[in-house]
């Protein structure tokens, strides 16, 4: 891997290198680093799996200590990759109440805060992609129908499917 961040790096089994790859990642990607899962309702509403997470969006925490527990974020931080919520809080031990920083991995969104524009404009346009060709019709439309081969009376023989 090369020393600086780029952009066409496939992959590696080295968790190294991989750790390294997320470490040097400029904003514009570490903004999709910190996605989670989207909730059955937005997941049919949006058509797409995931979603950047955004201050604002509510979500509900799947793992951890924390499962069960749902708010609003109160930040992103993309420097650590993790995202605070409101209400999900623990006491040190002089008393005073933090945040914890939780994976966004962890979390499931319920509901997206769509108050800029430019982000629903963006999930409208994936929405609208993945809506003109689902991958049903994808797979049928590439690949001509095959020749089907049959043995009947223990001879081959080779015809289209009807």
């Amino acid at each position: 891997m090369k020393k600086s961040w780029s952009k066409e790096w496939n992959s590696s089994k080295q968790p190294r290198k991989q750790r390294k790859w997320r470490a040097n990642a400029p904003l514009h990607v570490r903004q999709k680093l910190v996605s989670a899962h989207l909730g059955k309702e937005l997941r049919t509403e949006w058509k797409r799996r995931s979603a950047p997470l955004r201050k604002g969006d509510e979500v509900k925490v799947m793992r951890g200590e924390f499962s069960g527990k749902s708010g609003k974020v109160a930040r992103v931080d993309l420097k650590e990759l993790k995202i605070f919520i409101e209400g999900v809080k623990r006491k040190k031990v002089s008393g005073q109440e933090v945040d914890v920083a939780i994976e966004p991995s962890n979390v499931i969104a319920i509901r997206l805060n769509v108050d800029d524009k430019e982000r629903v404009k963006s999930l409208r346009k994936i929405a609208a992609r993945r809506s003109e060709t689902s991958p049903a019709q994808a797979n049928s439309e590439s690949s001509p129908r095959a020749p089907v081969k049959s043995v009947s009376a223990g001879k081959l023989q080779t015809g289209e499917k009807k």
